[in-house]
């Protein structure tokens, strides 16, 4: 597991928008803590396979998604400098989804009236 000092100092400051904070290249190398819209990108020989961060509902759970277009359902990063990742992030666990958007830096949530079951 990647240490918190991994992570730029500056990185820790209030930011408004989501960023990349680290590039790693195994999971495992995931640091447990993560700045506010912090994102990791794990990637290797310069291809992105996973993006992982704590969900914006802040109730603590660590999202990850696959960015590997071979594995379904998989996400795009369309865009690093303003941080922009598609299809939506659907979270569901019993008791709890967490349905939203990441586009050019902002969560976008999904309201339960346009959720498609």
């Amino acid at each position: 597991m990647a240490s918190v000092s991994a992570i730029s100092w500056w990185q820790w400051l209030p930011h408004f928008s989501w960023r990349i904070v680290a590039i790693v290249e195994a999971a495992d190398e995931i640091p447990l803590r993560l700045p506010r819209k912090g994102v990791v990108l794990v990637r290797s020989q310069q291809r992105p396979k996973w993006l992982a961060f704590d969900c914006p509902c802040h109730t603590g759970h660590r999202i990850m998604i696959t960015l590997d277009a071979t594995h379904s359902p998989h996400w795009n990063l369309v865009s690093k400098r303003k941080l922009t990742v598609l299809p939506s992030i659907d979270y569901r666990v019993p008791g709890r989804r967490c349905h939203y958007s990441i586009k050019s830096g902002r969560t976008i949530w999904v309201h339960k009236k346009d959720w498609m079951v």
